[in-house]
């Protein structure tokens, strides 16, 4: 209860813009980065001399964030550039990542940052997959996919551990998972609930930072998940009474990007924490404060866990394969 109550009330975060040298060098990609957590982390990234591209679909509110961010912090000599993304529709995803390819030889750090939380029961994605599954697991791990390639030949010049991919996840998954992490099979069959389809994407997230962890190791790319932290953004705008209800324990949105930030660039996070756990607002979970059965379902067969972060690594790859 502890370890919850930390990240419900987190202490003040300790590495922040400040603790950033120049990024002038650095190219870096945020989805959903023109609203929320996001745009608070864009701007960090901006301050700092990035090389920033807002992925998402409203091209309409990513101009008018970037035209915000370059008015506010008008000494940068960074950029700020929009990638259509849609995650909801895998057809779209690989012309996005070309998209990308195209215009960098090198990405340093994808946030894996845009989701989407109860929208109305039955809401499905343009291949008629449940929403939140098809959001916030299967069309961040395509994009992924097809861009870590390129982020392997990143981490070929760079120091071990500077390339990362991060994974937003939450802490409803240490509070409403079921025991072992996810049932498989309700990911096919949906339950006719939307609070268990979300908390089942965002196990979904966590276990694939672990595998990607796993599979990416040997290029020094680093994998990890995170809980933000509860932030006012309109994550809740198909929720408003949980907004109103939680609001004593939001926060506003700058705060949780200090839990992105960090994931994304401290040096605390080396090769020897590669698939850690990161909580509000930038630290690393200790693992006696994490379920021992999501630790089983984190670990494989061979290392006497049950596997499922492999398994639901496996689901993702058959449900993409068509989209590569």
């Amino acid at each position: 209860m502890g370890a919850q109550w930390s990240q419900l009330f987190p202490p003040k975060p300790t590495f922040t813009e400040s603790s950033l040298d120049s990024q002038a060098d650095k190219v870096f990609l945020v989805t959903g980065g023109y609203s929320g957590i996001g745009y608070e982390l864009v701007k960090m990234l901006y301050r700092k001399h990035g090389r920033v591209y807002i992925a998402g679909r409203s091209e309409e509110k990513a101009r008018r964030a970037i035209k915000e961010i370059q008015t506010e912090i008008p000494s940068s000599k960074g950029s700020l550039e929009f990638l259509y993304l849609e995650l909801d529709d895998l057809s779209s995803i690989k012309a996005s990542a070309d998209a990308f390819k195209q215009k960098e030889s090198k990405l340093h750090v994808l946030w894996n940052n845009a989701g989407v939380s109860r929208p109305p029961l039955g809401s499905v994605s343009k291949q008629g997959i449940e929403l939140q599954l098809a959001t916030n697991c299967l069309g961040p791990f395509l994009f992924t996919q097809l861009l870590t390639p390129l982020m392997k030949e990143t981490a070929a010049t760079e120091p071990p551990a500077s390339v990362r991919i991060i994974w937003t996840s939450s802490n409803y998954v240490d509070l409403a998972a079921p025991k072992g992490g996810i049932i498989m099979s309700e990911l096919d069959n949906p339950p006719k609930d939307q609070s268990r389809n979300y908390v089942n994407s965002k196990t979904g997230n966590w276990l694939l930072s672990v595998e990607l962890a796993r599979r990416v190791h040997s290029s020094g790319i680093v994998s990890v998940a995170l809980h933000p932290g509860t932030a006012s953004s309109n994550l809740f705008r198909h929720t408003p009474s949980v907004k109103y209800l939680a609001w004593p324990l939001m926060y506003p949105p700058k705060l949780p990007a200090h839990t992105e930030l960090y994931a994304g660039l401290s040096k605390d996070i080396t090769m020897e924490l590669n698939g850690c756990y990161v909580v509000p607002f930038g630290r690393i979970a200790d693992k006696k404060n994490i379920r021992k059965d999501l630790l089983n379902a984190f670990k494989t067969k061979e290392e006497g866990g049950s596997g499922k972060a492999t398994e639901f690594w496996e689901f993702c790859e058959e449900k993409t394969r068509d989209y590569c």
